[in-house]
């Protein structure tokens, strides 16, 4: 290739992020009006109030909206890094930093030997086709550790487990990032300095301030949320007759009524399953290439977030980051999965915020938004499985059986040797 080339490789994704992160600060900065619930309300609002308690000492632990890790307080009180700006401007320049810093990583991954840019395009046009969601929540933030975890995890275990941790205990869902590392050395490394430094950070974050655990009783207790695979019954049992109802219930708009909590225990049955079928792969799986650990956590993260009780829009993000990184190694199969998701990215756009409406009334609009959106996840969640079974367990096992055994040849006398009595070999016996 060329150095125009390969110069062209770099400046073409770098140009369109940039057209499109102006539309989108433009939107967030409300210079440009969007149709729909204004999501922005979120930063100002509830993000600020949440630096102000944290500011006081103290996790949010009397707000059941507060259901996130210890770690997620960095996060929250990141914009007083910029305190020449206002909070919510602050935050939106922080995430764009963040959203660039993923950029950098994956073109930089992407111009090495053996490797490919198409995972920053994925990224380019990913982000935007959320929409000004994508600025008004930190997972772009939680979603450039991933990345940086699975690009740097390729020679350094040790980093991948760390920011796989850290990365944890900002969101949960990194921890997935873990689940595809090779045998060996290499899981070995990585799940014990992860399991070091969630350990070190829980116990720096619980004597820190009081409340750092009370996350965990709020997330327990969330239904089924309207976005989700498992609300798709009652949307469908609404134009039936169905009597229940559709009300803020943990930060989120949630199915409540009859037949709800089965709903939502068959969701957790589902997840169950996900888990044992993930644990299954990894015994089974015999291949591991560079590219294994990033299809295993983008396989894992969409067989979670497809199954989850609750789907919110911001999820998506976290799917196209581990989507762009699969699609940087070459070897990767994950192209057909990684573009569903691109477009169940821009759906879920049209039903949030532009659409939300049709959603929350369960009318012909909205309910077709839900399945279309939520079919496209589950399409994606199963190639994906599918594709990395195939590439790390049937198709080495058929290798194997194609692999003509040579017999062995037979091998040389060894010289005889007189043996001690207590069973030690001695200098080798004279030839008669």
């Amino acid at each position: 290739m060329t150095a125009a080339g390969g110069t062209g490789r770099i400046l073409a994704p770098m140009a369109m992020w940039a057209l499109t992160r102006a539309v989108l600060l433009l939107c967030v900065f409300k210079v440009v009006t969007v149709p729909g619930p204004d999501v922005t309300s979120d930063v100002s609002v509830i993000y600020h109030g949440w630096s102000e308690v944290l500011k006081s000492g103290t996790y949010p632990q009397s707000d059941v909206t507060w259901q996130y890790p210890p770690v997620a307080a960095l996060a929250i009180l990141s914009p007083a890094l910029l305190p020449f700006l206002d909070y919510t401007a602050a935050f939106f320049v922080l995430v764009c930093l963040c959203d660039a810093l993923v950029l950098g990583l994956l073109l930089y991954a992407g111009s090495r030997t053996g490797r490919r840019t198409a995972g920053a395009w994925v990224w380019v046009a990913g982000v935007p086709l959320l929409g000004t969601t994508a600025y008004a929540r930190y997972d772009v933030m939680v979603t450039a550790v991933a990345v940086a975890a699975l690009l740097a995890g390729v020679r350094h275990p040790r980093v991948l487990g760390a920011l796989a941790a850290f990365g944890a205990l900002l969101k949960v869902w990194p921890v997935l990032l873990l689940a595809g590392t090779a045998p060996g050395a290499r899981t070995r490394r990585s799940w014990t300095t992860a399991a070091v430094t969630a350990a070190g950070l829980l116990v720096g974050c619980a004597a820190a301030m009081p409340g750092a655990l009370a996350f965990l009783g709020f997330q327990r207790d969330r239904g089924t949320e309207v976005e989700s695979l498992g609300a798709l019954v009652f949307h469908v049992a609404r134009q039936f007759g169905w009597q229940g109802r559709v009300e803020l219930h943990y930060g989120s708009l949630e199915f409540l009524g009859p037949h709800v909590p089965l709903v939502s225990t068959l969701a957790l049955g589902l997840s169950l399953v996900a888990f044992g079928w993930l644990l299954v792969w990894r015994l089974r799986a015999r291949t591991f290439g560079p590219g294994t650990t990033a299809d295993a956590a983008f396989t894992a993260v969409l067989l979670f977030t497809t199954t989850s009780r609750v789907i919110s829009p911001q999820y998506m993000l976290w799917l196209v980051g581990l989507a762009a990184v699969c699609l940087v190694f070459r070897s990767g199969r994950m192209g057909l999965p990684a573009g569903l998701v691109l477009v169940a990215t821009g759906v879920t756009q049209l039903e949030f915020p532009l659409g939300f409406v049709h959603v929350v009334t369960s009318d012909a609009t909205g309910v077709t938004l839900m399945f279309v959106r939520n079919g496209l996840l589950v399409a994606a969640t199963l190639v994906a499985a599918g594709r990395l079974w195939r590439q790390t367990v049937t198709e080495p096992r058929g290798r194997e059986r194609r692999t003509p055994v040579l017999p062995a040849a037979a091998p040389e006398p060894a010289p005889l040797r007189d043996v001690s009595r207590d069973g030690t070999a001695e200098t080798p016996a004279s030839a008669p």
